[in-house]
């Protein structure tokens, strides 16, 4: 299993947090196996663009709340990092709880 779990939608509340209040969060690594996503469609021509976080953050965002980690936003990067074989990623961690 790549994620803890495959969610469907955000449990946690609207926290409206800018691209640029994101950025103020350092990244720091978090096991794929740790992640719930919020999505459970993807789009494969994103999975395998080579230019897929050009205009984007190079980091996933990832809520915790709860307890657990919610994959908010970077559901293509944390994949690909899966089909590189790699089991941690760096990702943007805001604290709702």
């Amino acid at each position: 299993m790549v994620f803890k779990q495959v969610g469907d939608g955000r449990p946690y509340p609207e926290h409206l947090r800018t691209g640029r209040e994101w950025a103020e969060i350092p990244p720091r690594p978090v096991r794929l196996d740790q992640l719930i996503t919020t999505k459970n469609v993807l789009d494969l021509r994103t999975v395998l663009a080579s230019d897929s976080t050009f205009y984007g953050d190079l980091f996933p965002h990832v809520i915790s709340w709860r307890g657990e980690l919610y994959l908010e936003d970077g559901l293509h990067r944390a994949l690909r990092a899966a089909l590189q074989q790699r089991s941690v990623i760096h990702v943007r961690v805001l604290e709702l709880d």
